[in-house]
């Protein structure tokens, strides 16, 4: 398998729901990071996508494209459209995805979006007057944090 075909595996099992098959994708010494959960290594990574597609409803889509990569490194950009469940907001997040890859499997994965563009879209009024700040950045943080916490700890 060629690093765009392992990168088109990612995006595939992600659009299907399957959190497996995404783990699949990534060495087990996986650096992840995004500007929600900030920096995940190994097991945690895999963890926080098996939260998230746990939540996973018929309102999402995962779209992706422009699939680049050599021996050493990819990028793609991928599109989210959803319904944010706390607030009932219809969310469509734009990504930058950048891999790194060691011995066939993905051994970086860098998310890059407009967090306070998210804020916005999700949260509304109070995303577009406080989103960008470090105060919302932390708590938004804290709170995924937490919530993978909880999700690890019910799955021991």
């Amino acid at each position: 398998m060629t690093n765009k075909d392992l990168i088109e595996q990612f995006y595939l099992s992600f659009s299907n729901g399957d959190a497996k098959g995404m783990t699949a994708c990534y060495h087990q010494d996986i650096i992840f990071q995004d500007p929600v959960f900030g920096k995940l290594k190994g097991e945690r990574a895999g963890k926080m996508w098996e939260m998230l597609l746990s939540q996973k409803t018929n309102t999402i889509k995962i779209t992706f494209g422009d699939i680049e990569s050599n021996n050493e490194t990819g990028h793609t950009n991928w599109k989210a459209e959803y319904i944010y469940s706390k607030t009932n907001r219809k969310v469509i997040n734009h990504v930058q995805a950048n891999f790194k890859f060691r011995d066939g499997k993905i051994i970086e994965h860098i998310d890059t979006f407009n967090l306070w563009k998210w804020t916005q879209q999700a949260i509304g009024i109070i995303g577009y007057l406080i989103g960008w700040t470090p105060f919302m950045k932390s708590k938004i943080r804290k709170t995924v944090t937490k919530a993978l916490d909880k999700f690890i700890s019910k799955g021991k």
